[in-house]
């Protein structure tokens, strides 16, 4: 296979999908970006996308790729897929959509479910932990189809996540990879597979087992590009198409962690900082590590929920004056906003910021909120903003310490992706907080060269990961710490930071039970 040493791996995120082509060294050679809108909502809160748009998405992409001169199919060895995460797609036995795909974004719950009985629900009364339980209950997209649309559940031959639906459009099977499992669906992490007949999660989530795909691990081959896919995408039917995982552990991988020393922070719409590991541990109790893209190892992870999307935020309530100049300059919003936080010092001038715009189920609470507190007449939005990237890295670096204390190895070094990973501005604060070289990769699409380390392992042109992420894996540009701001953020980060929840928690709590709001 000496003359097949480049891989295409597709990343189909929340608001587009990237066809990528990499080689063995981890060059990223070739690129299309589709764009599309990333969801419609019926109702308030709702998510919802056609699954067609994702595949005519993942049509154009590759299209893309072959107009752009110089790409000699005959070289690719395979193909790869990542996705972005929880997002389900009821199919009928023909894998066509049933009804449109929940998103990870959508906020609709099922209330009223009876609670796990029996001997778990015992267990779960005397734990404490009932309430954790039913919040997963009425979270999972399943439950709100089969009490809401009994005939689309009745119909339902699969219930995939979109990582499955779009491995059906490649090969024509029903079978996604381990390390795509991430939702609210009966799956064993621990043992990474679907739950034992026993376990409560059928309870929680009732479904027959046959509505599930079968599950390859990463590395392994899930089919190949049918003829039908090949006419509709371009690529070369017969191509083995190999197992990645979820976005967030294509990126961990992409980005160099393998070992949980090196913590991988990603700046996107979720922010996360996530090690790999061999063993199972639960950086928040009852909280799961997801799949890595490591056949057999774990994923811990810390989320921020709404994480780097408080920066969509900022534009779209103070930066229009940003928006109207980068439109005019044809460059990104974003991208002005770091000037706009050149004078304002470390600290934000005493504004600190609770980046808890969505709140989540152990940390913080179900009952959280955002909160900015320290506010005086010498603040600007420029001090708003700022206060925004430090809150985030306050927030992960409280991650780091769980995700350490409870693996009992420090982390040493930082690899940062994701969308926010383009701001110097974010890179520095987060190297300040942390009081740690912060290095971003040399290749910014993490997630995309993560799957191709899969396939290069799978294919066998890497012989294991360790060689791979050596070889494909390079890193950029390295932030510094300045110790004297390190200082200051070590403070502000002890001495109000890690207190802002527990002394906030008892209004929060009275919050929800005169507004009502979050439920």
């Amino acid at each position: 296979m000496k003359d097949k040493d480049l891989i295409l791996a597709i990343d189909n995120g929340t608001q587009s999908l990237k066809a990528l082509i990499f080689d063995l060294e981890g060059r990223l050679l070739f690129k299309e970006k589709v764009a599309f809108r990333p969801y419609f909502s019926r109702h308030p809160g709702w998510a919802e996308q056609d699954p067609i748009v994702f595949w005519q998405s993942l049509c154009a992409g590759c299209e893309g790729l072959w107009k752009q001169g110089g790409l000699d199919k005959k070289r690719i060895a395979g193909v790869t897929l990542t996705t972005q995460r929880g997002t389900v797609v009821n199919v009928d036995k023909d894998g066509k959509p049933l009804r449109p795909a929940i998103l990870w974004l959508d906020q609709r719950k099922t209330y009223g479910l009876p609670p796990v009985g029996g001997i778990w629900g015992t267990l779960f009364r005397l734990s404490g932990v009932s309430g954790t339980v039913a919040y997963l209950q009425a979270e999972a997209e399943a439950n709100w189809i089969r009490t809401k649309q009994p005939e689309i559940w009745e119909k339902t031959y699969k219930f995939l996540l979109l990582s499955g639906y779009l491995t059906y459009r490649l090969t024509g099977r029903f079978v996604d990879s381990v390390g795509c499992q991430v939702g609210y669906i009966p799956f064993d992490y621990k043992r990474l597979r679907w739950s034992s007949g026993w376990d409560w999660k059928w309870k929680a989530v009732p479904m027959r087992p046959d509505l599930l795909p079968e599950l390859i691990p990463p590395g392994k081959v899930l089919g190949v590009i049918t003829q039908k896919a090949a006419e509709a995408t371009g690529i070369p039917s017969g191509l083995p198409v190999i197992a990645a995982a979820a976005d967030k552990a294509c990126e961990v991988i992409g980005s160099g962690s393998l070992d949980p020393s090196i913590g991988c922070i990603s700046y996107g719409t979720t922010a996360t900082i996530n090690v790999t590991h061999n063993k199972y541990i639960e950086a928040i109790r009852l909280l799961p590590p997801y799949p890595s893209a490591v056949k057999g190892y774990y994923s811990i992870e810390v989320q921020i929920f709404r994480g780097f999307w408080m920066v969509n935020w900022f534009k779209e309530e103070f930066g229009y004056p940003e928006q109207q100049k980068a439109e005019a300059d044809g460059i990104e919003a974003e991208a002005l906003f770091d000037r706009l936080v050149e004078d304002i010092p470390p600290g934000s001038m005493g504004l600190m910021l609770q980046p808890y715009w969505t709140p989540g189920i152990k940390m913080p609470g179900p009952e959280a909120k955002g909160a900015i507190i320290g506010f005086g007449d010498i603040h600007t939005r420029a001090h708003l903003y700022r206060s925004i990237l430090e809150g985030l890295a306050y927030a992960l670096r409280e991650g780091r310490e769980r995700i350490e204390r409870r693996t009992r190895t420090p982390i040493k070094r930082l690899r940062i992706s994701g969308g926010g990973s383009q701001s110097r501005v974010a890179m520095q604060v987060t190297a300040d907080v942390f009081g740690m070289p912060t290095t971003r990769p040399s290749v910014y699409e993490t997630s995309g060269l993560g799957a191709a380390i899969d396939a290069a392992v799978g294919l066998g042109l890497h012989k294991d990961f360790q060689t791979a992420v050596e070889a494909m894996t390079h890193t950029g540009e390295v932030f510094e710490p300045d110790m004297k701001t390190h200082q200051l953020y070590d403070s502000l980060y002890r001495q109000v930071y890690k207190k802002m929840y527990k002394n906030l928690k008892p209004l929060y709590n009275r919050i929800r039970d005169i507004t009502g709001y979050p439920a």
